[in-house]
């Protein structure tokens, strides 16, 4: 039994709606804001279906007229014709309002009234008594199938004999021969003649030149998907993941599948275009994080701001929380570091030696006295989750504006570190938590951040566990142009890349340009 049925336009415009449970009428907007805010906006529309919370959706687009078809059931149902139905009905709603969408366009859909209900009825009549009237597969006996008809003597084969060729059937075309006239499909073709074949090479050669033109037609997955599967392998080169990829290229498919082109417009370009404001749309995600004015609101409130930072091991944790020390320093705000990495032998030392070239950097006699970087610690093999928690009662005790958190780098399929890792975001709830990544990595990336995320989800106590909230991307200047790990990470996990590490110095970070990146992934 489906929960409903809705037709709207990409614009946001509600065309036609079916309720199959009794409710509130709004009961189906939830499912279907989340739908568009979690895959049509983040260019996720690889796959057809959906999940959230208890029920699954299924949507088709229709990219001539823009318009979006979603059913909603329970995912605890298993519904065979739900496909065939939404087929049906896009059919079906196509056909019987096609005029006024050619004819009216955006005002067609804007004063159009659309009655559907004894339509959709009737389909959806259809599709359940198909899907009850559809036979069982009987399988072949062994003697029906066309191995039975062998003989041994076709299996023997005699030494010194060579193997029959097998005879391919070519439709319409005869066997031709020097100087004879072959009658094809009502036309002579005379094979002998020098001057048809050369004819024909001419022609070939300026239809040639238009091939990959198309005039005012609807674009199929047929004429995509040599272009797409190009664009896949550019990608994979440039360092995307190899699933992210497959993923991305599906999504453009099915975004120009059906959408009408203009005369001269050639297909390996649209396809680019359509490419490249996915890629755009992916590195700018649905939320934006501004660390300076949270800072500015967490002093109104009088109490410090709390950004965590973990990640695997080598990628630049320590040394990219002092490159964002100093950019908060730069702007005025005082940072306490706090030193929660009690497994590594000399990060403690490290982060005391970034500390001591800050204040040399920024001493207090600048600052009207005030010390504005200061390291708190307590060695090693203690509890990070404590030392956090002192640091942040510290802070807000001394006055300081940020409370950096460094911790232990660790791999995301170490169970113990990663319930370390989930019991301090859990206890502390940092007002920000940054998964540091290199540049460097392809298929890694995924693994990472799909793992981190699980694994803190999965440890945590929490009814609503705390999820890995921004990306700090380093070691972006040893990669050319192989950005496609910043696509990989944003995709994966629809959060934003927040700062980009360029070099070695503190002021080598910088935020995320989407075009340039974007710009450097299509480069050939």
């Amino acid at each position: 039994m489906l929960d409903f049925f809705t037709i709207f336009s990409k614009g946001g415009l509600v065309l036609w709606c079916f309720q199959g449970v009794r409710g509130p009428a709004a009961a189906c907007t939830a499912p279907v804001n989340a739908l568009i805010r979690s895959v049509l906006l983040q260019e996720k529309g690889g796959s057809n279906s959906y999940t959230h919370e208890a029920l699954t959706l299924k949507y088709k687009l229709d990219n001539q007229f823009e318009l979006v078809f979603v059913v909603g059931f329970q995912k605890i149902l298993t519904l065979t014709y739900v496909d065939k139905l939404i087929d049906d009905v896009h059919k079906e709603f196509r056909d019987k309002y096609r005029n006024e969408f050619q004819q009216n366009g955006t005002l067609g859909i804007l004063n159009g009234t659309f009655d559907f209900q004894e339509d959709f009825l009737r389909l959806l009549r259809d599709a359940e008594e198909s899907s009850k009237a559809r036979a069982p597969i009987i399988m072949k006996t062994f003697e029906q199938s066309e191995k039975s008809k062998k003989t041994v003597k076709t299996l023997i084969e005699t030494k010194g004999e060579k193997p029959k060729e097998k005879t391919k059937n070519k439709k319409n075309k005869g066997s031709k021969k020097e100087g004879e006239w072959v009658f094809q499909q009502a036309s002579v073709v005379n094979t002998a003649s020098p001057v048809s074949s050369a004819k024909k090479g001419g022609l070939g050669g300026m239809f040639g030149m238009l091939k990959g033109l198309v005039g005012s037609k609807s674009l199929t997955r047929d004429d995509m998907e040599p272009v797409l599967e190009k664009m896949k392998d550019h990608l994979i080169a440039k360092n995307v993941a190899a699933e992210i990829a497959v993923q991305l290229c599906e999504s453009v498919a099915k975004k120009l599948e059906g959408k009408v082109m203009g005369t001269f417009t050639t297909v390996t370009s649209t396809v680019k275009q359509a490419l490249q404001e996915s890629l755009v749309q992916i590195l700018q995600p649905q939320r934006r994080v501004d660390v300076l004015r949270d800072v500015m609101e967490a002093q109104r409130h009088r109490r410090p701001y709390v950004i965590t930072f973990c990640g695997v091991n080598g990628v630049g944790k320590s040394t990219n929380l002092a490159k964002i020390s100093f950019w908060l320093i730069e702007n005025k705000f005082s940072v306490l570091i706090a030193a929660c990495d009690t497994f590594r032998a000399g990060a403690v030392e490290q982060l005391r030696t970034h500390t001591r070239r800050l204040n040399a950097l920024h001493p207090p006699e600048h600052h009207s006295g005030r010390t504005m970087v200061q390291l708190y610690e307590k060695g090693y093999g203690k509890d990070a989750a404590g030392i956090a928690m002192e640091a942040i009662s510290y802070a807000r005790n001394q006055g300081f504006d940020v409370v950096l958190v460094d911790t232990a780098g660790r791999m995301q399929d170490n169970a113990p570190l990663m319930t370390a890792l989930a019991k301090l975001i859990a206890v502390n709830a940092p007002d920000l938590v940054l998964f540091v990544g290199e540049a460097l990595v392809g298929n890694e990336a995924v693994d990472q951040l799909v793992k981190f995320n699980k694994a803190l989800a999965d440890h945590s106590m929490a009814q609503s566990p705390r999820l890995i909230d921004g990306i700090v991307l380093t070691k972006f200047d040893t990669i050319d142009d192989k950005v496609g790990a910043a696509i990989s990470m944003t995709y994966i996990t629809s959060k934003p890349i927040v700062f980009v590490g360029t070099g070695q110095t503190y002021c080598d970070l910088r935020s995320l340009n989407a075009k340039a990146v974007v710009a450097a992934l299509m480069k050939a």
